[in-house]
C-alpha cells in the first residue's frame, strides 16, 4: 500500500507566479530595446556624428573610435545610417498601424453590418468580404511590389501603399466580430429600449467589434517594418542614398561576403530587434487585455 504524503500549503498558489517570472523577465528585456529605439527614432537626428547620406569616410572601414560601426561600401557612417534608419522604418511603421487599424475597423464594420442584408447594400458587402479573403490568399510581397511599382517610391507613397496592403487583415478581424456581436441578446434589448442602428453601432457595436483588430496593431506594426525592409532589399524602397534598414542590408551584403559583417549586421540586428519587441511586448499587452475582459 502506497502512502500518499500531502502537499504543503501554498505549494499550488507559488507555481504559477513561478512560471510567470521568466515571461515576465523576458517581455522587459525586450521592452527595454523597444524603449530605447523608439527614444532613439526621437532623438536620432541630434545624436548621429555625422550626415547619413554623406561620404564621410574610405570604404569599408572597420569600426574604430571615430566611426563606431565602420563604414559601409561608399564609405557612409554605418552608425549614423542605422540610427537614422530607425527614425524612417519606425515613422513609416507607426504611420501605416495607424492607417491601417483605422481604416481596416471602419471598412471591417461596414461589411459586416451590411453582409446579411438585402439589395445592393448586402451584395457589394459581400462582393467586399470576398475580396478581403482573395486578398489574403496573394503574398503581401508581391501586392506591395505591384503596388509601389504603379506609385512609385517615397515614404508618402510607402505609407499610402502599405496601409492599403494591410488594412484588409485588420478589416476581416473585425468583420468577423462585428457577425459576432451583431447577434447577441443585448443589441436586441438596445434596439427596443429606443436606440436607433446608428446609436447601436457606435455605443454598442464598434467597441467590441474593433478590440481584436487593436490588439493586432502590434502584428501590423512589426509586419510594416518587415515589408518596408523587404523592399529596400529587393530594390524598390526608398530611393538611396536614403538610410533605411532594408537597402542597408542590401549594400552591405557584398561587405558581409568578404566578413566584414557591420555594414549589413548593424541594421540587420536593429531590425530584428524592433519587430521581436514589438512581437513580445503586443502580445503582452493583448494576455493582460483578455484577462481585464
Amino acid at each position: 500500500m502506497v502512502a500518499l504524503i500531502p502537499k504543503k500549503a501554498g505549494t499550488d498558489s507559488a507555481t504559477p507566479s513561478k512560471r510567470r517570472r521568466p515571461a515576465a523577465i523576458g517581455t522587459v528585456a525586450l521592452a527595454v530595446p523597444l524603449a530605447l529605439i523608439l527614444l532613439v527614432t526621437l532623438i536620432g537626428p541630434w545624436i548621429v556624428p555625422f550626415d547619413p547620406t554623406k561620404v564621410v569616410g574610405a570604404p569599408s572601414l572597420s569600426p574604430d573610435s571615430q566611426f563606431l560601426l565602420g563604414t559601409d561600401s561608399n564609405g557612409l557612417d554605418v552608425f549614423s545610417r542605422t540610427i537614422a534608419g530607425a527614425r524612417i522604418d519606425v515613422t513609416i511603421a507607426l504611420a501605416v498601424t495607424i492607417a491601417a487599424t483605422m481604416g481596416g475597423i471602419l471598412i471591417g464594420l461596414i461589411i459586416g453590418m451590411n453582409e446579411a442584408g438585402r439589395g445592393l447594400g448586402g451584395f457589394l458587402a459581400r462582393a467586399a468580404a470576398r475580396f478581403l479573403d482573395l486578398l489574403e490568399a496573394v503574398p503581401t510581397v508581391i501586392v506591395a511590389l505591384v503596388v509601389v511599382s504603379f506609385f512609385g517610391t517615397s515614404s508618402i507613397t510607402m505609407i499610402f501603399t502599405l496601409s492599403i496592403i494591410l488594412a484588409p487583415i485588420q478589416a476581416r478581424l473585425v468583420r468577423t466580430e462585428v457577425l459576432r456581436v451583431r447577434g447577441d441578446a443585448y443589441l436586441d434589448a438596445a434596439r427596443q429600449a429606443g436606440l436607433s442602428e446608428t446609436q447601436l453601432v457606435f455605443r454598442h457595436v464598434l467597441p467590441n467589434s474593433s478590440v481584436p483588430a487593436l490588439q493586432n496593431a502590434s502584428v501590423v506594426f512589426g509586419m510594416t517594418i518587415i515589408l518596408t525592409a523587404a523592399l529596400g532589399f529587393l530594390g524598390v524602397g526608398l530611393p538611396p542614398p536614403t538610410p533605411e534598414w532594408g537597402s542597408m542590408i542590401t549594400r552591405g551584403a557584398g561587405d558581409a561576403a568578404i566578413g566584414k559583417l557591420w555594414s549589413a549586421g548593424a541594421p540587420a540586428l536593429a531590425l530584428c530587434l524592433t519587430v521581436a519587441s514589438v512581437a513580445v511586448v503586443g502580445r503582452r499587452l493583448t494576455k493582460g487585455t483578455r484577462r481585464s475582459h
